[in-house]
């Protein structure tokens, strides 16, 4: 492993929901002497009280850019993803911005390469053992597009880095959440679906007082991860501690829809196999709805992963668990509401 003393650190998506809480913990390693964030749009790291951190605008989709960013620096992070958008615009800009991603930080000499994947990179699969471990190989889900550029990624980044000198890091993090991560509140609508659900479900939302919103509750388990702990995971990648190769992420615990109902003082109400299919199926087939509400599709199966290798390699020590995630981000939103 080579030392990591006064590192310097390419980032690209330095502002998002993983971003900011990885350059703050960047930030505060010794070990780490400059940090550069690339993203489209203009940020001031001063406002944010960094001090190691310089911004570069520029796109990942240009080549040039990301040359010019990379340019002697020891470790890249590829944050840089959407998730909101249809079919080609994602496919652009997750799969030719990525693989511009790889292909310049191999180019560039840097040692190490830390990128941010996804459970989903595993697939929705009835077959999948429970809990997950790395071992299992990505396959995505191909209905889920998300999921199946995930896994597409990390079969490319795979192939590039074989024949290098390169030490890829892959992390593979369940749904992050947390104060500066509330994808999950900001589509609860497309979650609830109450107005566009089929006659099953609709019906037994009907016979519910209307009170408060009401959130079906197929009754999968699912798992959450703090953004803070996510960052710290991905820092010890940064810095080289463990084997490059995969990483599970995921806080203790795992949460249903019903726990979320009870953090936002919601109405939850079980939904029966049947009706929930038709939901899943109903979700599958509306082009108009976002990325996200295709999570609905595959609620049905549970994708639980082992983070034991993340904790035996890397010494991870995620601070929060999955209900302890769930109410900060709740509490946070509140906060937003209020405000």
């Amino acid at each position: 492993m080579a030392k990591s003393r006064g590192l310097t650190v390419a980032v690209t998506g330095p502002t998002g929901d993983i971003g900011k809480p990885l350059i703050r913990a960047l930030e505060k390693s010794p070990d780490i002497k400059r940090i550069v964030g690339m993203a489209r749009r203009p940020f001031d790291p001063a406002e944010e009280g960094w001090k190691k951190t310089e911004y570069r605008q520029g796109d990942v989709l240009d080549r040039a850019a990301l040359e010019a960013l990379f340019t002697g620096v020891d470790v890249v992070v590829h944050l840089a993803f959407i998730i909101i958008g249809g079919l080609e615009e994602s496919r652009r800009v997750n799969l030719e911005g990525s693989r511009n991603v790889f292909e310049a930080t191999i180019a560039s000499g840097a040692q190490r390469l830390v990128y941010a994947s996804s459970v989903a990179a595993y697939g929705f699969h009835a077959d999948n053992p429970q809990p997950i471990t790395e071992d299992v190989p990505p396959r995505g889900t191909d209905s889920f597009y998300y999921s199946a550029q995930k896994a597409e990624l990390e079969a490319l980044l795979s192939d590039l880095v074989r024949e290098t000198e390169v030490d890829a890091y892959v992390y593979r993090p369940c749904i992050v959440s947390g104060p500066e991560a509330q994808i999950l509140l900001e589509n609860l609508p497309y979650i609830t679906l109450s107005e566009r659900m089929p006659g099953p479900v609709r019906r037994l939302l009907e016979g519910m007082p209307v009170l408060k919103p009401v959130l079906p509750d197929p009754g999968v388990p699912f798992q959450l991860v703090h953004h803070d702990d996510v960052a710290t995971a991905m820092r010890a990648g940064v810095l080289g501690r463990g084997a490059p190769g995969a990483y599970n992420l995921a806080g203790k615990g795992e949460i249903t829809m019903s726990d979320l109902a009870e953090a936002l003082g919601w109405y939850s109400i079980p939904v029966p196999d049947l009706a929930a299919d038709a939901a899943a199926e109903l979700a599958a087939r509306l082009p108009f709805l976002p990325a996200e509400a295709r999570w609905l599709s595959v609620a049905r199966i549970p994708v639980l992963m082992d983070t034991a290798k993340a904790r035996r390699e890397l010494r991870w020590r995620p601070r929060h668990d999955a209900l302890d995630t769930l109410r900060e981000t709740v509490e946070a939103r509140r906060a937003e509401a209020i405000a």
